[in-house]
C-alpha cells in the first residue's frame, strides 16, 4: 500500500507512475488526497475537544478541592457537552479514515525506474536467454502425451475426483514431483534460505497484507464457514510470519524458503493453454521470501535473478529471462522479472518463474519494519521468487529431454529420483 504521506508530495510522479502501469483510475490520487484533507481536519477537531475535555476535567478537580462545588458542577456540564459534540466527530473520522484506507487499498505499486512501458507481454524486454534449445527425435510429443505412454500423470481421473486442472501423480511421475521439490529445497537452503513449512490457508488480515485482497479476490479459493482463503503461492503466508514485526537491523536480510501446495481458480483461462500442466487449479511450488534494509532492495532482486538462473542451468532447460513492462506487472510489484523455459514440443516459451521487489507496498499493509543503529523504524522491502514452480517445469523436462523410448533427467536430479532415465 502507498503511504499518504508519499502521494501528497508527489502528487505528479504518483499518477504519471501509474500511467506507466496502465492504471485507469488516476483520479482516485486527487480523492485520496481530499479524505486526507478531511481527515486532518477532522483529527484536529477531535483533538481540540479532546483537549478542553481534559483541561475542564483538571479544572474540576481543582475545583472540588477547594469547595467550590457550584463551579465544578458547571464544569461538568461543561464536559458533558463537550463529550457529546466529540461523538460525531469521531464518527465521522472513523467514516472518512475507512474510505481513505478503501481508496488506498485500491492503489497498485509504482513500477520503479526502470520499468519499461507497454501494456501486454509483447512489451516486455528480454535481458538474456541461456540453455541450449534441444533437437527433438521424429515423432516427439507432447507431455501430455509423455504422461500417458510412460504413466506418470493421469488427467482424466484427476478430472473425476475434482475436476478440470487437479492431476494425479503416479509412480514414477509422483517420485519425480517430489524429487524436484526436494531439490530445489536444499539448493535454496544451501543458498542461505531458512526452510519454514507454513499453512496453506490463510486469514483475510493475511490475504490483504501481500496484496492478493482485494486484488485477485475472484482468482481465490474461499471457504466461507471459515472466513479462510486457500493460497495461491506460499508467498502469503511465508511473508505474514513477519506482520507487525519490528525487527532489528542485525537480523537482515531474512530469507526464508517453502514447498506448498498452491490453488488459483484462474478463472477465465480456457484453450491450447490450459492443456496439460500448463495451468493448473492445484499445483505444488517452492517460493523464496526476503525481508531486506530498503537501500539494498534491488541488488538483492538482482542476486535473487541469478539465483534462480543457476536453478534452470541445472536443469539443463533452455531459458530466458524478461523484464516486465508496466502494463504486465502484478498488482503489488515495483519490478518483476519473469523466467520462461522453452517447451520444444508446443514450440512455445512457458513461464516458470517470477522474482519480484515489492519495495515498501507489502510490508507498509503488514507493518513490518525494522530499527537501524540510531534507532529510528522502518518499514523494510520485502521481495519474492518461484524457486520453482513444479507443472511447467515438468512439462519441459519430459519434453526436452525425451528420446525414442526413454527421457533422459539431468544429472542434478539423478540422486533425488534415484534413477538417471525414465
Amino acid at each position: 500500500m502507498l503511504q499518504v504521506a508519499f502521494i501528497r508530495q508527489h502528487v505528479e510522479f504518483v499518477k504519471e507512475r501509474l500511467t506507466l502501469r496502465n492504471f485507469k483510475e488516476t483520479g482516485l490520487v486527487d480523492t485520496i488526497i481530499s479524505l486526507d484533507d478531511q481527515r486532518k481536519k477532522l483529527q484536529l477537531e477531535s483533538d481540540t475537544t479532546q483537549s478542553k475535555i481534559n483541561a475542564c476535567s483538571k479544572e474540576i478537580g481543582q475545583l472540588m478541592g477547594k469547595g467550590q462545588k457550584d463551579q465544578a458542577e458547571e464544569k461538568k456540564q461543561e464536559v458533558a457537552a463537550l463529550k457529546t459534540s466529540l461523538s460525531p466527530i469521531a464518527e465521522q473520522l472513523a467514516a472518512v479514515e475507512e474510505q481513505l484506507n478503501d481508496l488506498l487499498i485500491r492503489l497498485p505499486n509504482l513500477p520503479a525506474a526502470a520499468v519499461p512501458a507497454g501494456k501486454t507481454p509483447e512489451d516486455n524486454v528480454t535481458i538474456r536467454e541461456g540453455g541450449k534449445k534441444p533437437v527433438l527425435p521424429a515423432g516427439a510429443q507432447a507431455h501430455w502425451d509423455l504422461a500417458k505412454k510412460y504413466n506418470l500423470i493421469d488427467f482424466e481421473l484427476g478430472n473425476k475426483i475434482t475436476g478440470s486442472g487437479f492431476p494425479v501423480y503416479i509412480g514414477k511421475g509422483a517420485r519425480l514431483q517430489r524429487a524436484l521439490i526436494q531439490y530445489f529445497l536444499d539448493y535454496n537452503t544451501a543458498a542461505g534460505y531458512t526452510e519454514v513449512q507454513p499453512p496453506i490457508m490463510v486469514n483475510e488480515a493475511s490475504a490483504r497484507g501481500t496484496g492478493q485482497l482485494p486484488d485477485k479476490e475472484g482468482q481465490m479459493y474461499y471457504v466461507g464457514e471459515d472466513n479462510l482463503y486457500l493460497i495461491p503461492t506460499a508467498e502469503v503466508p511465508v511473508t505474514n510470519i513477519y506482520r507487525d514485526e519490528i525487527l532489528k537491523d542485525a537480523q537482515l536480510p531474512v530469507r526464508m524458503t517453502a514447498y506448498t501446495p498452491c490453488f488459483r481458480r484462474e478463472a477465465g483461462s480456457y484453450g491450447k493453454d490450459v492443456r496439460g500442466l500448463n495451468r493448473l487449479h492445484q499445483f505444488d511450488k517452492v517460493e523464496v521470501v526476503q525481508l531486506v534494509h530498503p537501500e539494498k532492495s534491488y541488488e538483492i532482486l538482482e542476486e535473487m535473478v541469478l539465483h534462480v538462473e543457476k536453478l534452470l542451468l541445472s536443469l539443463e532447460l533452455p531459458y530466458r529471462i524478461l523484464r516486465l513492462c508496466g502494463g504486465d506487472m502484478g498488482f503489488t510489484s515495483a519490478m518483476t522479472y519473469d523466467f520462461e523455459v522453452y517447451s520444444a514440443a508446443q514450440e512455445k516459451w512457458l513461464e516458470v518463474s517470477s522474482v519480484s521487489n515489492f519495495e515498501a507496498f507489502q510490508t507498509n499493509r503488514m507493518k513490518i519494519r525494522f530499527k537501524d543503529p540510531t534507532g529510528k523504524t522502518q518499514l523494510l522491502h520485502s521481495l519474492n521468487g518461484s524457486s520453482l514452480a513444479l507443472p511447467r517445469i515438468v512439462a519441459c523436462l519430459l519434453e526436452n529431454h525425451q528420446q525414442e523410448n526413454s527421457i533422459i533427467l539431468p544429472e542434478a536430479l539423478h540422486a533425488y529420483f534415484g534413477a538417471a532415465q525414465i
